[in-house]
């Protein structure tokens, strides 16, 4: 009788829809199976082994992954023409416009130099955690040629590596650029899933930033009150509104008699339009919000300048209706009020700060004076509260450790002292003065 152990195991039987196995002419085995494609499709596949066991299990992996629902890759393009596809027809669709040109500067810089070369659908997390670990520790200088373009080379040219490594911040956004491009790619069905996301890069420390005190901001204020933009100054500190939304106010955002701003826009620099006025950040960036009286008469006296400059002007004048703007009525460009900014801390006799830190001062001093959380994430146009909370946790820290060391003065304070009284008796109870 014939059994199975007689039968050469290039002329097995299998199941229908097990998928064949033979061995071929050059000694190796080729397995052979259909399975699931794109469009809800079915498409033959063949894997090859060096033994007909090695080739049989990477097609059982194959046909149990398919009966999984996944489907088979269709990518047969390299890393690099998918990425440039992405950054060409989908990002550039759904990003602003100056985060579209950080993206494709991010792919062409660190990603397509390392990852390019292979194959979309045999992308690994190995091949992405090596390429992020070359970028954690190679210069810069010497990898992408900064030193030879120079007039006089200081690192790699001159014998003396700079040892320029990108920060952990840098490295977290080039892994979350690719990780957003491999997640469309499944979308697509291009790739059966994102391994970018079975690589971890650890969570990268805050970006510090030294806020004002209270003083220094005063004497900020006072500094400014000369200046023929001290009104947008007032109204960044007290209301820890963006660069680009102070510059982006409209008088008619502005209700004088209400006492209240609508933030509905952001003036921003593009490369290809120039000063263009742009939406807000988010959908929560766009909110009204009521302003100080302070702040308000301010503006009062910044229309009347802007009134008096625009008669000056006669006909070079340029309406376009903004509340902050060149002495010419164009809008400011966010560069120039950087230069102006600088300035201005310069002549205060202040440290030099982002004009951005004027946020953080707003948000720490509000934070400060006991403001709760949602009052300060609404002020600020905020997405969610927990952005809120994580840029400002180490003021959150600071107010509980002020917290705990007022709650233990109280309770190191005055004690009962057990005493005799004059006729011998208990003395009557009394209580601890609690400060």
């Amino acid at each position: 009788m014939t059994t199975l152990r007689d039968i050469p195991a290039s002329r097995r039987v299998r199941a229908n829809g097990d998928g064949t196995v033979y061995q071929r002419k050059d000694g190796r085995w080729e397995a052979a199976g259909y399975v699931l494609a794109p469009g809800n499709t079915r498409r033959r596949v063949r894997v090859y082994g060096t033994t007909r066991k090695d080739a049989l299990a990477k097609l059982t992996e194959k046909i149990a992954a398919s009966n999984r629902g996944l489907p088979v890759p269709s990518a047969q393009g390299s890393v690099a023409g998918y990425l440039t596809y992405w950054l060409e027809n989908v990002a550039v669709h759904h990003l602003r416009e100056n985060t579209h040109t950080r993206y494709a500067a991010c792919v062409h810089r660190y990603l397509i130099p390392g990852l390019g070369k292979k194959k979309l659908a045999k992308l690994t997390a190995k091949d992405i955690r090596t390429r992020l670990n070359q970028l954690r520790t190679t210069c810069q200088c010497c990898t992408r040629g900064i030193d030879a373009r120079r007039d006089q080379p200081r690192c790699c040219a001159a014998g003396q590596c700079c040892h320029k490594l990108l920060s952990p911040l840098t490295l977290t956004y080039i892994h979350s650029v690719l990780k957003s491009a491999l997640e469309h790619a499944v979308r697509e069905e291009e790739i059966p899933r994102n391994v970018a996301r079975n690589v971890r890069t650890g969570t990268p420390r805050p970006r510090r930033f030294e806020p004002l005190t209270a003083d220094e901001a005063r004497q900020l204020l006072t500094a400014a009150q000369s200046h023929r933009l001290h009104a947008l100054f007032e109204l960044a500190l007290h209301t820890g509104h963006r660069k680009g939304e102070l510059l982006g106010l409209r008088w008619e955002d502005i209700d004088l008699g209400q006492g209240t701003a609508a933030i509905r826009r952001t003036l921003q620099r593009t490369s290809a339009g120039g000063l263009t006025t742009l939406p807000t950040k988010t959908r929560a960036s766009e909110r009204r919000i009521a302003l100080p009286t302070r702040c308000l008469q301010s503006l009062k006296l910044h229309h009347e300048q802007q009134q008096r400059e625009r008669e000056a002007a006669e006909t070079t004048w340029q309406h376009n209706g903004h509340v902050f703007t060149s002495a010419q009525g164009r809008p400011i460009d966010p560069t120039n009020l950087t230069r102006a900014f600088t300035t201005l801390l310069r002549n205060a006799g202040l440290r030099r700060i982002r004009f951005h830190d004027l946020r953080h001062t707003t948000a720490t001093l509000l934070l400060e004076q006991g403001v709760e959380l949602v009052v300060i994430k609404e002020l600020l146009g905020h997405a969610h509260i927990g952005v809120t909370a994580t840029v400002y946790a180490h003021v959150r820290l600071r107010l509980q450790r002020d917290a705990i060391d007022t709650l233990s003065t109280a309770l190191d304070g005055p004690t009962n002292a057990t005493t005799v009284s004059a006729d011998g008796g208990e003395p009557p109870p009394c209580v601890a003065t609690v400060r």
